[in-house]
């Protein structure tokens, strides 16, 4: 089932020098249950292409569709917080918060109670392979395999079923690249999500169902 639709879209930004024309015309259509992988070289526009899908940036022409909705004529703050989650290279966690408190986080902003949230998040921890004696633990703790994990176990909480991942195995090593590479493929294939991973890595474009390469702000 198409969950997004990307219809002659373009975006540019200026920056100290210059405008740059980061995105051209791009028309694509990306469908729940299946994982693609975004390549390109550096400056090819894959992570701006990222952000128009998450909401973060608008389009300067063309239109995105989200399940038939016009992205910029829905609540984007709204779209953001309960549809979309994003997960990056540098795992963003919250450096105060153990693994369980950052993952209760964002339940919490959906107004569940501490105690649901508590339950819900050692759950979602609990499927990305992370068992009770991390649940305490603080991100400088962490290998940056399980840091990676807590941030998809939160992705996974927030309920969104959109899924953008920006170069999420670029500070790991092989053996948990290819755990989380797994777990991408199964939240795809078995709970319904709509992957999308923007990465330099050729054995995550290979088990993707579909890979998509960015040349100078278009798709090749």
């Amino acid at each position: 089932m198409e969950k997004i639709r990307v219809e002659n879209v373009s975006y540019s930004y200026q920056n100290q020098y210059q405008k740059i024309q980061a995105v051209k015309e791009v028309t694509c259509s990306f469908e729940a249950g299946n994982m693609y992988a975004i390549t390109g070289e550096s400056g090819s526009g894959k992570s701006t292409f990222l952000s128009l899908l998450a909401g973060l940036d608008c389009p300067e022409s063309g239109t995105i569709l989200v399940d038939g909705d016009n992205l910029l004529e829905i609540d984007r703050d709204a779209y953001r917080r309960k549809q979309v989650s994003m997960i990056y290279q540098a795992f963003h966690l919250f450096p105060l918060l153990n693994a369980l408190e950052n993952v209760m986080y964002p339940l919490e902003l959906q107004g569940l109670s501490r105690r649901e949230a508590r339950q819900q998040a050692a759950e979602c921890l609990e499927e990305v392979g992370l068992g009770e004696k991390i649940l305490k633990q603080y991100p400088k703790m962490m290998s940056g395999g399980e840091q990676q994990r807590v941030a998809i176990a939160r992705a996974m909480a927030a309920q969104g079923k959109i899924l953008l991942a920006d170069e999420p195995t670029g500070n790991l090593d092989s053996e948990n690249e290819a755990h989380i590479v797994e777990l991408l493929r199964r939240l795809a294939h078995e709970r319904g999500y709509l992957v999308i991973v923007v990465t330099h890595n050729p054995e995550i474009a290979r088990l993707a169902d579909q890979c998509i390469t960015m040349k100078d702000g278009r798709m090749v």
